[in-house]
């Protein structure tokens, strides 16, 4: 488990005695003296799945301990398609906390094609409703109750989204059986994307978990302010080999599907650079590891107790680290509207090795970069 120590206006993470610490590489070293430390504000995850029953139990404290908030994604069984089902998944989590965590979930609604104008106003009207979720049926975990036709039955919803500002978080991928698995969210973005930007150029879209080169070209060709994109750690640091190196590795399958080197590149490179379109959102997604290691393996990857680790090495070996901090705590609030955090973290450069396994009494989640010094 991870333990924090929070001041009004600070906050140290790290797993049990061990502050979180960071290295240049995932190979094993020697423990050595802190080198630095880093103090920024603290971040936000901007895409989190958190489930419920004891595995939101068991990941919360995870989240809690590195973030101040996060937009908690939809896709329970049943989804969280109503105002009143965000309120009551909300009052969930609420309890699931920490004592004296000042940990705040941002809602978000499933859509579907049978959501309602009216919804999306009761949405605003609550408070505790932030987003909109777009996953095209049967794109990922629990996406079988998702979108059929977007322009056809979502118009109406999109239109009142615009409206009352609420922003649509897109999982950007088409679900044609017929377009190879590596280019569904090119195709997206040709296909879906192009056309709703078009045709209501006022939406406020978050492309989620962005995977390619050719999302990358799509944010920053649009209007700041109006697209933006999360970014995952697994994409930042691994290409498509990771789901095959010594083996099938299905702690490593997520979906969108890791891609080429040249995607990951491209990814590293516009989040280094200082833009304000690409913010934080781990995607983490815990599952049980027998559901990983059955022989249809959940996708999705647990990374909630490494990612901060793992988005300082990357701007660390970008030598970017002076922008670490828009990035984890500044570009997505600034989109949402939502004022910045006071309170700050600091992150400690040192070896440290992650967990093999994360055992509960339901069973064991085995997270990103298990047994890896970092």
């Amino acid at each position: 488990m991870i333990k924090t120590l929070v001041s009004p206006c600070s906050v140290v993470v790290g797993f049990g005695s061990q502050k979180l610490k960071l290295d240049r590489s995932c190979k094993k070293v020697k423990p050595r003296a802190v080198r630095m430390g880093l103090t920024i504000t603290q971040p936000d995850d901007w895409h989190l799945h958190l489930r419920d029953g004891d595995l939101l139990q068991a990941v919360v404290p995870h989240s809690v301990s590195h973030f101040r908030r996060a937009i908690v994604m939809p896709n329970l069984k049943p989804p969280v398609t109503s105002t009143a089902a965000a309120i009551t998944y909300r009052e969930s989590i609420m309890k699931a906390l920490p004592t004296g965590s000042s940990f705040d979930p941002l809602m978000t609604l499933y859509l579907t094609d049978k959501t309602h104008p009216d919804e999306i106003k009761l949405a605003r009207e609550s408070g505790v409703v932030y987003a909109v979720k777009l996953y095209p049926a049967g794109a990922t975990t629990n996406s079988q109750d998702g979108v059929t036709d977007l322009f056809g039955k979502c118009l109406p919803v999109l239109e009142e989204m615009v409206k009352q500002n609420m922003p649509l978080l897109v999982h950007g991928e088409v679900t044609d059986p017929s377009i190879d698995v590596f280019d569904r969210e090119k195709i997206f973005i040709e296909t879906v994307l192009q056309p709703l930007i078009q045709r209501l150029p006022q939406l406020k879209v978050v492309m989620e978990h962005i995977t390619t080169m050719d999302a990358v070209n799509f944010v920053e060709s649009c209007k700041e302010g109006f697209v933006g994109a999360t970014v995952t750690p697994q994409h930042l640091l691994l290409n498509r080999n990771a789901l095959f190196q010594g083996g099938l590795q299905p702690h490593n399958y997520c979906l969108p599907v890791l891609k080429r080197e040249i995607h990951r590149e491209a990814i590293v490179k516009a989040v280094t650079s200082g833009s304000k379109k690409f913010f934080l959102g781990t995607d983490s997604a815990p599952h049980e590891r027998r559901r990983k290691e059955s022989s249809c393996g959940c996708a999705g990857i647990y990374s909630a107790p490494v990612a901060l680790s793992l988005y300082a090495k990357v701007f660390d070996e970008a030598g970017s680290l002076d922008k670490l901090e828009a990035f984890t705590s500044f570009n997505g609030p600034d989109f949402y509207g939502l004022p910045r955090n006071s309170s700050k973290i600091t992150l400690k450069k040192a070896p440290w090795k992650v967990p093999e396994v994360l055992s509960f009494s339901f069973g064991e989640i085995i997270p990103m970069f298990a047994g890896e010094t970092l």
